[in-house]
């Protein structure tokens, strides 16, 4: 990494442009970044296409519904973290009544009912609302966009899951396994359009994701810290608040 990094300018413009970036081993996440796309052309992309022309747009949702649905205790726990208990109280309740009223989560009665929406949040944006600096910007493998403290969030993210918990402790680990898979195929799928839009309209794309990445997950930082839901898309894309480019 240290052999990858770029020189430091000297000018002081530059050095704030380079400062501004927070990408100091940018010809590494370069590197990284364009096997991370080969890869996602490979393989997700024709699978993500399949899904999404060929599985009817009922079971798709439904689909979504049940994988946001399961998420609802993580994301109350890093509301209560955060020290929001509406908002914990909000996401507590939508599992509840939408594992039961809603089917185990298949329908959204909460929100077909003029109730609370979704939010996101998870361990990275905890670690951002206690005051933990952004740190540098990365690109990993497999995995994409992400920051130092968005990076360590992710390595906790394996252990604070209740529902993942839950299935491990009860010998289920497959469910989880098969989660992780509908989730990244449903994610992928529902981010083909807005991806495309971005490669067409961005002369350097790596750029465009580094700076798209960096604003939502800042954006939605700063939201939580006033109480506020998730940001409703990636600025400039109109991508929906999923994770982008796992």
């Amino acid at each position: 990494m240290l052999s990858a990094c770029a020189g430091i300018p000297t000018d002081p413009d530059e050095k704030a442009e380079f400062e501004a970036l927070n990408d100091p081993i940018e010809p590494l996440n370069r590197t990284v970044f364009d096997a991370n796309m080969y890869l996602d052309e490979t393989i997700m992309v024709p699978v993500a296409k399949t899904y999404r022309d060929h599985t009817p747009v009922e079971v798709q949702d439904g689909l979504h519904n049940v994988l946001s649905n399961l998420g609802q205790p993580y994301v109350a726990g890093n509301d209560l973290l955060q020290g929001d208990t509406r908002r914990a109280a909000d996401s507590l309740g939508r599992f509840v009544i939408n594992s039961t009223f809603g089917l185990f989560g298949i329908f959204d009665a909460v929100a077909d009912s003029g109730g609370a929406k979704a939010h996101d949040n998870d361990v990275g944006i905890t670690f951002g609302v206690w005051g933990l600096p952004e740190g540098p910007y990365l690109m990993l493998p497999f995995v994409g966009p992400a920051s130092m403290r968005d990076a360590a969030g992710r390595v906790a993210d394996n252990w604070t899951s209740p529902a993942g918990a839950a299935f491990a402790s009860q010998g289920l680990a497959w469910v989880n396994d098969a989660r992780f898979g509908t989730d990244l195929v449903d994610s992928r799928a529902r981010l083909l359009d807005p991806l495309d839009d971005l490669k067409r309209n961005s002369i350097d794309l790596y750029a465009a994701v580094r700076s798209t990445y960096r604003q939502r997950r800042n954006a939605m930082v700063g939201t939580t810290e006033d109480g506020g839901g998730s940001p409703g898309s990636l600025p400039g894309t109109g991508v929906p608040p999923t994770e982008m480019i796992r």
